[in-house]
C-alpha cells in the first residue's frame, strides 16, 4: 500500500516531485502545488505517521527510524527521476531522505528546503518539547497552519498535540552527522522574509549541504509564507528552480527547446 497522496496521478511522468510536510502538518497543505506543475510532472505527497491515510498509525519521535521510514515509502517511485521538497520537518526529510537515495543509486535531480534553519546551526535551534499543552499550542497557532476548530474538539486537539510533540521530538533530537557527505545534486533554500523560527539568515548555510549549485529564494511573509494565495507563484518558482537541472539530464530534449 502506497501512503502517498497523489493529487494528479499519471501512468507515465517525466519527474516526481516528492513534497514532505511540516511538524503537524499532513499531505493535505501541498495539493494546490498539483496545479501550477507542468503537465508531465506527477506530484506525490507523503502523509508520516499519525495522520491522513496513516492516522491510526503511532507518530516516529526519532530521525532515524522516521528517514527509514519514509525511505521506504519512497523507494518504489524512484524508477522516474525524482525531486525533494520539504518545509520545517520536511525539510530535513527531503535532505536526509535525498542523500540515502543517492547510496541507492538514485540521486534526486534537486532538493528543496523550506522554513527550517542549516543543519550547521541545529544546537541553536529553541526547544519546544518542555511546554506544557497550552503553551505548546500557542507557539504553534502563532507560526499559522494550524488546523481550525482545534479547541472545540478535544479528541482533535489531544490528536494534533500528540502528532506535533513526537515531530517536534523529531526535529528535537537532530544531531547531523558532522562527516555526513554534502548533497551531489543541486540544493535550493527558500525562506520568509519575517519568519521568526526560520529567518533567511539561518537558510544561507544550507549551501553547505551541497558539492552543486545553492540557491536562496526569498518571499514576503513568516514561516507559512507560502499559504494561500502566494502558493502558485512559490509552486512556480520552484519549477524554474528545478527545470534547468532536468535539461541538463536530458541534453537532446534541451536542444530540441532551443531551436524552438
Amino acid at each position: 500500500m502506497s501512503f502517498f497522496v497523489r493529487p494528479r496521478p499519471q501512468a507515465s511522468s517525466s519527474v516526481r516531485m516528492i513534497a514532505f510536510h511540516h511538524a503537524g502538518g499532513s499531505a493535505a497543505m501541498y495539493h494546490p502545488m498539483s496545479a501550477e506543475l507542468p503537465a508531465d510532472w506527477e506530484l506525490l505527497i507523503l502523509d508520516l505517521p499519525g495522520r491522513g491515510k496513516r492516522y491510526a498509525e503511532d507518530p516516529i519521535s526519532t530521525l532515524p527510524a522516521l528517514v527509514a521510514r519514509v525511505v521506504e515509502d519512497v523507494r518504489p517511485w524512484l524508477d522516474v527521476p525524482v525531486a525533494l521538497f520539504g518545509h520545517s520537518l520536511g525539510a530535513i526529510l527531503a535532505a536526509e531522505v535525498g542523500r540515502v537515495c543517492e547510496g541507492l543509486g538514485a540521486p534526486p535531480v534537486w532538493v528543496g528546503v523550506s522554513g527550517r534553519v542549516a543543519p550547521s546551526l541545529q544546537a541553536q535551534t529553541r526547544r519546544l518539547n518542555n511546554l506544557d499543552d497550552a503553551s505548546l499550542l500557542a507557539e504553534v497557532r502563532a507560526l499559522g497552519g494550524t488546523p481550525e476548530r482545534i479547541d472545540e474538539i478535544p479528541e482533535l486537539r489531544a490528536h494534533f498535540l500528540r502528532i506535533v510533540r513526537a515531530d517536534i521530538a523529531v526535529l528535537e533530537s537532530y544531531q547531523p552527522a558532522p562527516d555526513r557527505a554534502a548533497l551531489g545534486c543541486p540544493v535550493t533554500a527558500f525562506a520568509g522574509t519575517s519568519d521568526v523560527w526560520a529567518p533567511p539568515t539561518t537558510m544561507r548555510p544550507w549551501a553547505r549541504e551541497t558539492r552543486s549549485d545553492f540557491h536562496l529564494r526569498l518571499f514576503e511573509g513568516g514561516h507559512f509564507y507560502f499559504l494561500g494565495p502566494a502558493f502558485a507563484g512559490v509552486t512556480r518558482e520552484i519549477v524554474r528552480e528545478i527545470e534547468p537541472y532536468l535539461e541538463a539530464r536530458t541534453p537532446d530534449r534541451a536542444r530540441r527547446r532551443s531551436r524552438g
